[in-house]
């Protein structure tokens, strides 16, 4: 098993803030939501907004991120991110190649990596990524993707052998997140159980709760205190 990896990321919940999720919230207001749950890194993901506005929303993310304290990562656009002073990016396998978002972000930027095993996770620190975000987990109905599913068990096989911290990503919700830290997840990263909910804020809580409950669990079990 590799030795624990540094992060620039807090260990814990990761959540999307996602444009594709209930359209009729305006994304800074479902930033304003995530944040006053206390999350402590949001991914702002516009699939469906025009680059123009799109710009604006995320100069209001980012700004409402660093007032909180929070990390802000923006999806795949690396200009977004340099334009608007985000902590960094992070990409899939159809986006920049991470070693292009390194090189444009510098060392300072945060550059996270879609990957499916534990050699896309070796790759991904070969490029410059400072962690990866594995799965599909469970499934997910928020993104079409072409890869089959882990599951708890494979996650955790490709934990053990990663080089970098890895967020858990695909089909995470309150049912399961504690098991997904467990297994040795850096994160877990909610769209869709987090957006959906009725309280937004009250379910950041509870995700975050319950990820720090299966993280403790892991500690202990690994001799930790």
């Amino acid at each position: 098993m590799n030795a624990p990896v540094s992060s620039p990321l807090p260990r814990g919940l990761y959540v999307l803030c996602d444009d594709t999720l209930r359209p009729d919230v305006p994304l800074t207001r479902k930033a304003e939501l995530l944040l006053a749950g206390g999350a402590r890194v949001v991914q702002l993901r516009m699939k469906r907004t025009p680059l123009r506005e799109a710009l604006a929303v995320a100069r209001e993310v980012v700004a409402a991120c660093r007032r909180a304290g929070a990390v802000c990562l923006i999806n795949d656009r690396v200009d977004l991110a340099l334009l608007t002073g985000a902590h960094g990016v992070h990409v899939g396998e159809e986006d920049l190649p991470a070693e292009a978002a390194r090189t444009l972000l510098g060392p300072q930027g945060v550059v996270g990596v879609t990957v499916r095993d534990a050699a896309g996770a070796r790759a991904a620190r070969d490029a410059g990524a400072d962690y990866v975000g594995l799965g599909p987990l469970f499934g997910t109905t928020t993104k079409q993707v072409n890869a089959p599913v882990l599951g708890l068990e494979g996650f955790a096989a490709v934990v053990r052998d990663s080089p970098l911290p890895v967020v858990g990503i695909g089909g995470v919700t309150l049912e399961n997140i504690a098991r997904v830290a467990a297994a040795g997840a850096h994160g877990g990263a909610v769209a869709s159980d987090a957006l959906l909910a009725a309280d937004v804020s009250e379910r950041v809580r509870s995700l975050a709760a319950a990820f720090d409950r299966g993280a403790q669990g892991t500690s202990l079990a690994d001799g930790g205190v």
